[in-house]
């Protein structure tokens, strides 16, 4: 003899197929917006700042050496590090812009001044 709930159960079951794919649905479209679409755009935005490298740009290393940019090739560039002082890098090393102390120092400033 059968139970009414055994005969009931594959009934409900034929519906759990999308139902419970649908979390990992929208786990993976929160990732997309959250991690993936912001880290593409900011990729670009790094590779259009190494194509319009020039001479006279001061820059960073990612191994956090200043430099102004004295000379291009294809793929390195010579940073002078300090008067008659030229180094040779890597295109891909370049980290971003130099930043002026000047914002960080008045950035300090407001931040000591606020402290007292």
């Amino acid at each position: 003899m059968t139970s009414v709930a055994y005969a009931a159960g594959p009934a409900i079951g034929g519906a759990g197929g999308f139902a419970s794919f649908l979390p990992l649905i929208l786990i993976f479209v929160v990732f997309y917006f959250l991690l993936i679409r912001p880290q593409q755009k900011q990729a670009k935005q790094h590779q259009a700042f190494l194509g319009d490298l020039k001479k006279g740009n001061k820059v960073i290393t990612k191994g956090g050496i200043y430099g102004e940019i004295t000379g291009i090739s294809d793929s390195a560039l010579t940073l002078e590090i300090a008067e008659n002082i030229k180094i040779k890098v890597d295109r891909s090393s370049i980290a971003g812009p130099q930043v002026k102390d000047d914002a960080k120092g008045a950035k300090d400033k407001k931040l000591k001044t606020s402290g007292s």
